[in-house]
């Protein structure tokens, strides 16, 4: 009896794979395809199939797209623009060529109808004879199936509100036509057909509430394979697995619930089935569930999280390594960051780890290692196998921690980081990876705690790279400069001393040169504050230490070093000693022995300076006075003979004027003074005594008014006349505008600006030398303007 009860399946179709032929093989369309894949292809239709239909010797589709295909036996699939977006209904009359279909034109539930006559054509297209909307009244709604007459007088549409409506009349026709609702319902019609019993036309309608009977008498395994026969969609099939599923569940087979819950993945929503298996003694079903759920990659990370909490709490390791122990990143269906959280919270580290390193999720590998199992030689180990860029960021993060319990290996790590890195393989470098290397300054701060350590790292960066950035030298002076001062053992002060001397001298200060001397100045290193002051060219720092310090002969030797760059420290010196009360009367004459040779200051200021100290007797500077005078003496000796030689000239000078003016002048030049041969006529003679040939002199003369032979020292006196010219009306006009001016202080800034009051070299010449020297350019001016050529 049980066999009556089952459903029988009768097979009317053979089923074929549908290929067409390659157009260019010369084959046509329907012959016979040879033997050879290269000869047909899988027959491809358009993406986007949303609907379809056959009649009329072809199959139809509508797409997403808004077009209809029509593919007819010969495999030539044709097709044009329906609708502007979807297609979402068709239907094919049999008897005649018409296409009803269902789609849309804009956005929004608004379905409109549009009929095709197939035989007519409209720009190419079929012949559109008719478009109305779908929808009868204003309440929207869905259309779920469409169904036409034959004889072209009937058309039903249903909806998922469950109404029905018929349009009556000539369906390719506006006019005539008439719509009425045949039907309202709860549940949504999902099939509509006509039948003709002799003069009476019947309308069959199918909704949901029909179901598809079999559940009120709990016959769910008839449902289902009647719904398979009838080839219901999976939602369709979804939803009976889950109602024959809430059936078994109810019944208290927990264990067949599950499996028909199990079928409903991808449809159902998986809380809807977790809620039902949360307590502690459905667990196995719960984790039979989720197991299904992560194979088919349809998990989140809370499910990822629910499985793993079951796995831990049935601690079924071996399920739990089978779970997570997976080949690639492909075979993975499940968030990895999620299973690893959990199975650290739970205590399982070991597969935490394991997860972790498979996946390359290196900050929760290093978590576990430095947080949990306190590993640190293993962590340290792992950053070391990591690419340059994780390497990095890791030893950025987790520096401290393992400096402060591995100081000497993570330097080394950090010595190879900022050098030439190169991932190590199980402990040995990659010697073909190209290295890499980090900032070395950006990891300084990992050394806080651990001043030897840092100490190593910085003079290895300064050997191996000595283009490492300015922070890493500014920080191991720094470090020198504090060992150096806290430093009690005087052996190894003076070597701390001599490091960090020679750190300063090693040139890498120049552009930091206040940084340095900062730090020299905070450690009181003062040979590193003297040696940044010499580099600097900062004297009067020098000379201002030392007299802080009373160090008399450094005083001296740093003006003997410096003075010809800076004269006036000779005077802060003479100064400085002149405010002793001690006796410093061998530092004043080395002193005042230089500014004599030097001529650096006027004799009475000496005195007035000196005039300060009790201790300066006039015995101090006897000497100085006596030999003052007598180069004065001396000067003014050789000034008054100069002045007479002047005088001389002039009156020489004067008395040739006069001949020149009262009495002719002979030239009895016997030679050329050019090429110094024998004077020939034509010949140039001029007032100052120079005679040259004719052609001599036009090869040689820049103008005809001038002697060559006088004129580059003739030129030389008029530049100084012109000179003393300009000057002369420079001063002139700087008073007349200094009288009549409302504000003074502009004029005198306006020269300032023009340089007028620059810093001239004045010649000390006695009057009476000055008076001669006038005389004497006077007189030479008169001689040249009077000058003139002769023949």
């Amino acid at each position: 009896m049980a066999a009556y009860l089952q459903w029988r399946r009768f097979v009317f179709f053979d089923k074929e794979l549908v290929k067409e032929p390659l157009g260019n093989d010369g084959a046509a369309p329907t012959a016979a395809p040879a033997s050879g894949p290269a000869v047909s292809k899988f027959l491809c239709l358009p993406p986007g199939i949303t609907v379809c239909d056959s009649g009329r010797g072809s199959l139809v589709f509508g797409d997403m797209e808004g077009q209809i295909w029509f593919l007819p036996r010969s495999l030539q699939l044709t097709g044009f623009q329906a609708y502007k977006l979807r297609v979402t209904h068709l239907y094919q009359l049999k008897q005649h060529n018409i296409l009803a279909s269902v789609g849309e034109d804009e956005e929004g539930i608004n379905p409109l109808v549009k009929i095709w006559n197939l035989e007519k054509r409209d720009g190419g297209n079929p012949l559109c004879t008719r478009i109305f909307p779908a929808i009868p009244g204003t309440e929207p709604t869905v259309v779920s199936c469409l169904t036409v007459h034959e004889n072209l007088n009937f058309m039903a549409i249903g909806f998922t509100d469950g109404s029905v409506t018929l349009n009556k009349g000539d369906i390719t026709r506006d006019r005539h036509s008439k719509t009425q609702i045949l039907h309202k319902g709860n549940y949504p019609v999902t099939g509509l057909a006509f039948r003709q019993a002799g003069k009476t036309t019947h309308l069959f309608v199918v909704t949901t509430e029909n179901v598809q009977m079999l559940f009120k008498k709990n016959l769910f395994e008839m449902a289902i394979n009647l719904a398979k026969s009838q080839h219901l969609d999976s939602d369709g099939l979804a939803q009976i697995f889950m109602q024959y599923g809430d059936h078994l569940y109810s019944k208290g087979n927990h264990d067949g619930a599950v499996q028909q819950y199990i079928r409903t993945i991808g449809k159902l929503e998986p809380s809807y089935v977790i809620r039902k298996f949360l307590d502690a003694q459905r667990i196995h079903n719960l984790t039979a569930y989720l197991q299904t759920l992560h194979r088919q990659s349809l998990a989140n990370a809370d499910h990822t999280t629910l499985l793993l909490n079951c796995y831990t709490k049935l601690k079924d390791s071996s399920k739990l390594e089978e779970f997570i122990k997976t080949k690639s990143e492909s075979e993975v269906h499940f968030d990895v960051g999620t299973a690893i959280r959990v199975l650290r919270q739970a205590g399982y580290y070991s597969h935490a780890l394991s997860l972790a390193e498979n996946h390359a999720h290196h900050e929760w590998y290093l978590k576990i290692q430095l947080e949990d199992i306190k590993n640190y030689q293993e962590a340290l180990r792992y950053i070391g196998k990591l690419p340059f860029e994780q390497a990095e960021s890791n030893m950025k993060r987790y520096g401290k921690i393992l400096m402060h319990h591995i100081p000497e290996q993570t330097t080394q790590l950090l010595k190879g980081l900022c050098t030439d890195y190169r991932p190590s393989l199980e402990g040995r470098g990659d010697r073909e990876t190209p290295g890499c290397r980090a900032s070395s300054e950006e990891f300084i701060p990992i050394f806080a705690n651990n001043p030897r350590e840092l100490k190593a790292f910085l003079e290895h960066m300064s050997e191996v790279q000595p283009d490492s950035p300015q922070g890493i030298y500014d920080t191991l002076l720094e470090l020198r400069l504090q060992n150096w001062a806290h430093e009690k053992d005087p052996q190894v002060k003076e070597k701390l001393h001599a490091e960090a001397i020679s750190l300063l001298k090693s040139g890498r200060f120049c552009d930091v040169f206040d940084k340095a001397l900062v730090l020299c100045q905070m450690h009181d290193f003062q040979d590193g504050v003297l040696y940044l002051y010499e580099q600097g060219k900062l004297f009067q720092q020098i000379m201002h230490y030392h007299m802080q310090h009373e160090q008399y002969r450094q005083v001296v030797a740093v003006c003997e070093r410096h003075g010809e760059q800076e004269p006036s420290l000779w005077e802060q010196a003479l100064s400085y000693f002149a405010r002793k009360e001690e006796d410093c009367k061998e530092y004043v004459a080395a002193v005042l022995k230089h500014i004599e040779n030097k001529n650096l200051m006027p004799p009475l200021l000496v005195v007035q300076t000196l005039a300060h100290n009790s201790t300066a007797t006039l015995s101090v500077i006897r000497d100085y006075l006596v030999q003052k005078l007598q180069k004065q003496s001396q000067q003014i000796a050789q000034d008054e003979l100069q002045v007479r030689r002047y005088r001389e000239e002039t009156t020489r000078i004067r008395q040739e004027i006069q001949e020149l003016k009262a009495s002719p002048k002979i030239f009895q030049k016997t030679k050329c003074s050019i090429c110094n041969s024998a004077l020939e006529l034509p010949s140039v003679h001029f007032l100052c005594g120079h005679s040259f040939h004719q052609h001599c002199f036009e090869s040689y003369s820049e103008s005809d008014a001038d002697c060559p032979t006088c004129l580059p020292e003739n030129r030389k006196v008029m530049d100084m006349i012109r000179a003393q010219e300009q000057k002369r009306d420079l001063h002139d006009q700087f008073q007349h505008q200094l009288k009549c001016s409302s504000d003074s202080f502009s004029v005198i800034a306006d020269y300032f600006g023009r340089g007028v009051f620059n810093k001239l070299t004045l010649l000390t010449d006695p009057p009476a030398a000055r008076l001669t020297a006038s005389l004497e350019a006077g007189l030479q001016r008169d001689l040249l303007m009077h000058s003139r050529r002769g023949t």
